[in-house]
Parts: structure tokens; C-alpha cells; sequence
């Protein structure tokens, strides 16, 4: 007999490419994106999500596995020459869903690797995810597939990501396909707060920034208005999230908030109570766990993630839910080996830099410019510059006040009044770091992740 759809509700994972907390439903001054915030408004807007990585490949690795990039083995770029420890192949969440007897598709990236792992019924060769008509168009397709299977299917926008302009620089496309119809004017917004340099070109670059996250948000209202002239609104579990934050520098590629920090959406008919802005903490490897057990699945695993089901009743969190965050980095392309793990609680955060004054991380992410304004006299005494010095080379130890300091600017890790907090943090961090089997606690475990960079080095055409 074919399973009931209400049974084993379908399943619409939906991402965005580099996009942090910029939306309206978030509190965002500078952008409308109706969209999105009538998702919110029927399910639970999670206020604190974080990705396990700033890194796109590594981040998706964990929304499919449920496990942390140092164990899924994609600790970079998938275009870079990285890819999954060969055991981790095949143990992944379309994988699992097909055992249970949905059918699978994708629209837009994969971007971990080897593809071939990741048994999809549908996923359209050509596709350009920035043209948001389209996308809406294929998933139609998909949605109107006469068939009693439940669906699981994962779009992926290639907005808010930079693209290649014809001079050979990065930038954000302010229209596409003309959407959206009136763009912010390049000199509107100013430059990101977590950067602290309000100039023209920050303002230019960060208005397009916004132009892309209007798009998106236009994408998402035409996908769920697809899904609802399917008839599955009411059987579908929506699932909305950045793979990290934007890419701009001290954001993507880092432990700061502006790159594991995520919007983080969920709409769950019957499930979900509408209209919930939860403090409950989440992981994007709390997405495996969840959809399983929406599907009535037992666990084929021990996941790093948790179901968020208890977290979708209230707006505090469930009794005996995870009271620490924890993110993680090791590479973006092939050089620049800077592991770093962190974790955060309600208010402070901490950042251990495991190989600070022996490598150096990568300081200057898809082309942003605004790293030389650290040098300049006009801001060369401020936090700014201070902070933009930090991220070029980081000491072992970084320790932030959220409250206090939501932009991560002043490292407060020899303040003694906060000793007792820190090494909370320190305990914290080093128990999740064995709880997961993090390699890097062993020396034998940089060897093999710097091999993997040679690895990813040597897989890449010359």
C-alpha cells in the first residue's frame, strides 16, 4: 500500500547561497522580503542558527549528513578538489529518503562531492538559479509528477552569491531577468556593521547585496506559490536557510557570527505552531534528523544534529536542549590550512584558532575590497582596523560579549573578570570536540587534514 503523505509528509528544502540574517522577518532595517517573512509567520523563525561551516561545500556536506565537516571528510570547497571521506559515501539524506520510499530531486547546487552518491530522480542539467521564473518552472515539473510517492525536493538559490562581472571583478547583480523590478539605489545602504567601513564602495557593494536577497525572496514566493497550486501545501514540511553568511570579509570563511549565523525557517503543518520566533539553538545538522523522523524513519546513524521537533511548540527552548552553539573551519580552496572551532551561549562567544602563529587564514573572501581600509589614516586607530587586523592573523584564543559586542570587535579574552565564563567555554568546547571524535585533537589528525588539501590540490586541472 502506498504510505500516506500525511503519514510521511513531503519535503521542501530550501537554501540560499551566502545569505545571512538580512531579511525583514530577522529585524533587517534595509530590506522588505515579504516572502520570507509570510514563511516565518506560518511556522517557527529560529532567532539563533548557526551552519557548521562558513564554507559553502562543507556547510551542504552537513544539511545532508547530519555530521560536522570533520567527520563527513568535505572540509572545503567541492571545486576546489575536496570531497567526502570514501566512508561517508552513499550516507546521505536523499539516500535515506529513497529507503523510505520518496523521490528525490534538486534544483541548483550539489556542491559536494562525488556527486554520483546522491541518488536524485530529477535534477535538470541547465539551470540557472538566479532566474527565479525558471527555477519556480522546474519545480513544477517536479511537483506535478502524478505519482502516490511522497517528494523530497532541495532548491538551492544561487542568490545572495557574488558573480563574475565582465571586468573580471566580483559583484552582486542588481537586476536579473528584471527581478527585482525597482532595485535599491547603489548608494543606499551602508557598509556592514561586522566591517565597520562606511565607504562607497562598501555602500555600493552592499546595496547590490540587498538587490540579490530581494530576488531571492521573490524566488521563494513564486516556489511556494508553485507548491500550493500543486495541492501540497498542506502535506509538505518547508524547510529555509542560508549555507552561511554573506561573502564580504570577517563574515563567509570565518567563526565570527556574520558567517556561521544563518537564517533558519521552518514550516510544519500540524507540527509546527505558526507564528514562533524560538530561542532555541539550532544546527543545520539538526536538518537530517528532523526530516527523518518526519518520515517515520529510525535513525540509521548517531547524528550530530537533533530533531527539531520538540523545538517547534514554544518560544523558549525544549527542557534538556543544547544550551552551547558550535561551529567550526578548515579550509575554503586548497592553501590556507587555519582550523578553527568555536562555540557561543546566549551571550558570549569563543573562538579557538588552533594553529594561531603557525599559518595564516585566507583574508580576503570572493573579491571584497574593503580589508585595504584598515591601513588607511581615516580609520587606522579604530576598532575597525583593529578588528580587520585580528582576522588577517588571529590569535590562539578570541573571546566576545555578544551582548556587549554583536560585531565581534573587541577580544576580551584576558579580561579577568570574565575568566570563570572562558574557561566554561574552554570545557564546553573541548567536550563537544571528543563527544564528536574531532581529529584535530590528535596531532596524527592535522597531518591527514593537511593532506587533504594536498589531495584537493593535485584533483584540480591544471
Amino acid at each position: 500500500m502506498a504510505p500516506s503523505l500525511l503519514a510521511k509528509p513531503n519535503v521542501l528544502l530550501i537554501t540560499a547561497d551566502d545569505l545571512g540574517l538580512q531579511l525583514s522577518c530577522y529585524g533587517d532595517p534595509y530590506i522588505q522580503t515579504p516572502h520570507l517573512d509570510q514563511l516565518a509567520s506560518e511556522g517557527v523563525l529560529f532567532r539563533t542558527a548557526y551552519v557548521t561551516q562558513a564554507s559553502c561545500s562543507s556547510s551542504r556536506s552537513s544539511m545532508f549528513s547530519g555530521l560536522y565537516p570533520h567527520t563527513t571528510g568535505q572540509v572545503g570547497l567541492a571545486n576546489a578538489g575536496f570531497q567526502l571521506n570514501p566512508s561517508q559515501i552513499g550516507k546521505n539524506l536523499p539516500a535515506y529518503l529513497k529507503e523510505a520510499g520518496y523521490r528525490t530531486g534538486i534544483l541548483g547546487k550539489l556542491h559536494v562531492t562525488p556527486d554520483a552518491s546522491f541518488p536524485f530522480d530529477f535534477r535538470p542539467k541547465k539551470q540557472d538559479t538566479r532566474d527565479v521564473k525558471a527555477v519556480a518552472g522546474n519545480a513544477a515539473k517536479f511537483l506535478s509528477e502524478e505519482t502516490e510517492k511522497p517528494f523530497f525536493l532541495m532548491v538551492n538559490y544561487s542568490d545572495p552569491h557574488v558573480w563574475k562581472e565582465k571586468n573580471g571583478h566580483s559583484g552582486f547583480p542588481p537586476t536579473w531577468k528584471g527581478i527585482p523590478e525597482n532595485p535599491i539605489p547603489p548608494d543606499t545602504v551602508p557598509g556592514w556593521d561586522f566591517q565597520g567601513f562606511d565607504e562607497p564602495i562598501a555602500r555600493r557593494r552592499v546595496s547590490n547585496y540587498y538587490n540579490t536577497v530581494m530576488r531571492l525572496d521573490t524566488g521563494v514566493g513564486l516556489l511556494l506559490a508553485e507548491l500550493k497550486k500543486a495541492g501540497k501545501e498542506k502535506d509538505t514540511l518547508v524547510v529555509f536557510l542560508g549555507d552561511h553568511g554573506p561573502p564580504f570579509n570577517r563574515g563567509k570563511t570565518t567563526c565570527y557570527e556574520a558567517g556561521l549565523r544563518v537564517p533558519f525557517l521552518v514550516r510544519w503543518p500540524g507540527v509546527a505552531k505558526a507564528g514562533i520566533e524560538s530561542e532555541a539553538f539550532v544546527s543545520a545538522a539538526d536538518i537530517v534528523p528532523t526530516i527523518l523522523d518526519a518520515a517515520g524513519m529510525e535513525s540509521p546513524r548517531q547524528f550530530h544534529g537533533a530533531s527539531l521537533r520538540p523545538a517547534l511548540r514554544m518560544s523558549e527552548a525544549p527542557e534538556n536542549w543544547r544550551r552551547y552553539l558550535v561551529g567550526e573551519f578548515h579550509y575554503h580552496g586548497a592553501q590556507a590550512f587555519f582550523p578553527r572551532r568555536a562555540i557561543r551561549d546566549d551571550r558570549y562567544k569563543l573562538i579557538h584558532n588552533l594553529l594561531a602563529g603557525k599559518s595564516k587564514p585566507i583574508n580576503r573572501v570572493d573579491g571584497d575590497p574593503t580589508g585595504k581600509f584598515a591601513e588607511e589614516d581615516k580609520y587606522k586607530s579604530t576598532a575597525a582596523a583593529e578588528a580587520f587586523r585580528r582576522y588577517s592573523d588571529p590569535p590562539e584564543w578570541e573571546f566576545y560579549d555578544l551582548e556587549a559586542d554583536p560585531v565581534e570587535f573587541e577580544n576580551r579574552i584576558d579580561d579577568s573578570s570574565h575568566r570563570e565564563k572562558i574557561e566554561e567555554l574552554k570545557q564546553a568546547l573541548l567536550d563537544w570536540r571528543k563527544e564528536t571524535k574531532d581529529p584535530l585533537l590528535e596531532k596524527d589528525g592535522f597531518d591527514r587534514f593537511r593532506k587533504k588539501g594536498e589531495d584537493a590540490a593535485k584533483r584540480m586541472p591544471r
